[in-house]
């Protein structure tokens, strides 16, 4: 068991069996052909050499699978990280450049490093406070960069290198008279025939086809325009070693953005990997999730691999193909080394042209159409998430819009923590258990010296001036000095709750009222009793039964008005 907690590994080789050997091959192979033409455009986009995303694809799947705790997600190449990857590094060095991959690889280290500490940290749970929202407005907002970035490839109009978004879309309008028109036919021949195969063979590798396509129509064409530029051959090689730079400086000035990567690769793997286990009724183990990460990443830095996390396509196509056990994401490596040593240098026939239409369509994909109309249509606050990381990303810093929308989706949660639901309650006489009814719901006599409430979240630092202004309310506006809480819906007090509660019970004090409490939780009481919370309110201020607290209570309230009250809520009124 305690070998499993270091090699999680260990636990699902004994899930191996022949059948399941065969199934997990077959969704390898059918994964490693999906993959060779993602990776090419995955690192076009990264401004790296095409064989960087398919050294990615060949390294990091195998790391992930090992020390992962998901049995679908396949990792490697994505399209956000590697506009991350370009966005961060293009300030440093030139993209295609010596200096830009050893800098990318230096990324790539340390986003591991911190994905590591994640999780031998166990912060696996804060991916819980991030909303999915920001990955999706994220992904939409780099769609669009992604595919303005293609357009000079598929136009030929000359944009300058580090254009802005605007700044490109202006550039491209005021040289439409420079448009290629042969360039322009090569992409729309890729993407439509791209198209084409997906809607005919649901399970074709789609993208290839278009390639393939693409690279027939540029040979046909090359007699007719000299504007008709090649990828190049790549390397028919298995990943070789590398070196990232760990001096002093280089580190320092990569750690901020090393941090805007690592967080948005958890965000990515652990979203799809939920996402698949939705389906496969499997439990996902999110820090074993930011160790695999963070492993997958540190070593594919000394192989040639720059950034990678789990991508939504290959594992849900990986699921689809049958996949039981990680082994179909290593399979799926292990038969793209195959392939590049075989076919990589047919690449030297690929146009950039229609490598620029199979991003643009991988782009397109890029976008979660439903989720963004359900979003806009139901919830305000998420839309704010979207809508901000969307034009935070377009016209930000990458890693600045990351920050953003983490942060604003952590501030509404905050927000929405901050203001716990506090609604009164009142005994339902005419139902036998005579149940606390919220009045709302059911018009109930109250009692006019005993206000029963229920606080439906936790009482922390956050929530503490909320329910203080709901007690004061209660004293100032009602004239009510004595207070049940009932707390079965309080998951924790912490410190700074715990001393507004005392001082609100000494508030009422003052008027012969008090505080009382009704139903805590066993680990709230536990805490509650250790930090002397109990003691300072006193003991007699607790009950575990409503029946107990009641009675208790009524023992404290002035008799005076009750010969004159018509509630008669309690049994002991009558």
């Amino acid at each position: 068991m305690k070998l499993a907690l270091f090699f999680p590994f260990l636990t699902w080789f004994k899930l191996i069996t022949k059948d399941s050997l065969k199934a997990d091959l077959s969704a390898g192979l059918t994964g490693a052909v999906i993959v060779l033409p993602q990776g090419v455009a995955f690192a076009t986009i990264a401004g790296l050499p095409p064989e960087y995303g398919l050294y990615t694809a060949m390294v990091t799947p195998i790391i992930a699978a090992l020390f992962g705790s998901s049995f679908h997600l396949v990792s490697g190449p994505t399209t956000a990280i590697s506009i991350v990857i370009f966005s961060a590094v293009s300030h440093h060095a030139t993209p295609g450049t010596p200096e830009f991959v050893s800098i990318a690889l230096t990324l790539t280290f340390l986003a591991g490093v911190y994905q590591l500490a994640f999780g031998v940290a166990r912060l696996g749970v804060l991916v819980n406070f991030v909303s999915h929202t920001v990955v999706i407005g994220f992904t939409a907002g780099a769609a669009i960069l992604i595919a303005t970035s293609q357009m000079k490839h598929i136009s030929g109009i000359f944009v300058p290198k580090g254009e802005s978004f605007l700044h490109t879309w202006a550039d491209l309008y005021y040289g439409l008279g420079d448009l290629n028109p042969y360039l322009f036919l090569i992409a729309l021949a890729t993407l439509l025939s791209a198209l084409i195969a997906k809607r005919l063979w649901s399970k074709s590798p789609n993208l290839l086809i278009g390639m393939v396509v693409g690279s027939v129509l540029a040979a046909f064409l090359q007699n007719f325009s000299d504007g008709i530029k090649l990828v190049g051959e790549i390397p028919a090689q298995l990943p070789p070693l590398s070196s990232p730079d760990f001096s002093f400086e280089t580190i320092k000035m990569l750690a901020p953005e090393a941090f805007a990567v690592a967080l948005l690769g958890l965000i990515e793997a652990v979203s799809i990997s939920r996402a698949v286990a939705t389906k496969s009724s499997q439990r996902i183990d999110s820090n074993q999730e930011f160790v695999g990460q963070g492993l997958s990443n540190m070593f594919g830095s000394f192989f040639s691999s720059y950034a990678g996390s789990g991508s939504f396509t290959r594992s849900g196509i990986n699921y689809e193909a049958g996949a039981k056990t990680p082994l179909s994401a290593i399979f799926a490596a292990i038969a793209l080394m195959g392939i590049v040593l075989l076919i990589a240098p047919l690449t030297a026939y690929l146009p950039i042209a229609a490598m620029g239409g199979v991003i643009l369509l991988v782009a397109y994909n890029l976008i979660d159409f439903h989720h963004i109309r359900q979003i806009l249509r139901f919830s305000k606050s998420e839309s704010a998430i979207l809508l901000t990381t969307f034009f935070a990303t377009l016209f930000l810093e990458l890693e600045f819009a990351i920050y953003m929308g983490v942060l604003l989706s952590l501030i509404l949660f905050l927000a929405k923590t901050s203001t716990p639901t506090i609604p009164t309650l009142s005994l339902d006489n005419d139902d036998e258990k005579r149940k606390f009814i919220n009045i709302q719901k059911k018009p109930l006599k109250q009692c006019p010296q005993l206000k029963i409430i229920r606080i439906d979240m936790s009482i922390y630092f956050g929530s503490v001036s909320h329910i203080q202004k709901r007690i004061a309310s209660i004293v100032d506006n009602e004239r009510i000095y004595h207070i049940l809480i009932v707390a079965s819906g309080i998951n924790f007090i912490d410190l700074a709750g715990a001393e507004a509660l005392n001082a609100e019970n000494e508030r009422l004090k003052k008027y012969n009222g008090g505080l009382y409490f009704v139903g805590l939780k066993s680990s709230v009481y536990e805490f509650a009793a250790k930090s002397c919370f109990i003691k300072k309110i006193g003991s007699e201020h607790f009950f575990d039964s409503k029946k107990t607290a009641l009675t208790s209570i009524y023992k404290n309230l002035d008799k005076k008005p009750c010969q004159h009250c018509n509630a008669l809520l309690f049994k002991e009124c009558e």
